[in-house]
């Protein structure tokens, strides 16, 4: 794994713990919160898919 790839993954991992608290402040419910997170990832992971695919990592 690359500097870059590593560097992606933390920044990634940074921005999920962010929505994450950002959620927990306005006291959602659970369920709603898991499911958001859940887009989230899943958007990320596209995201890293699509870098992939174009040969970027």
């Amino acid at each position: 794994m690359t500097t870059l790839a590593m560097v992606s993954l933390v920044s990634m991992l940074g921005w999920l713990i962010l929505v994450v608290a950002n959620y927990r402040s306005y006291n959602l419910p659970r369920a709603k919160m898991l499911r958001q997170i859940a887009m989230w990832v899943a958007l990320f992971a596209i995201i890293a898919m699509v870098f992939k695919a174009l040969g970027f990592s």
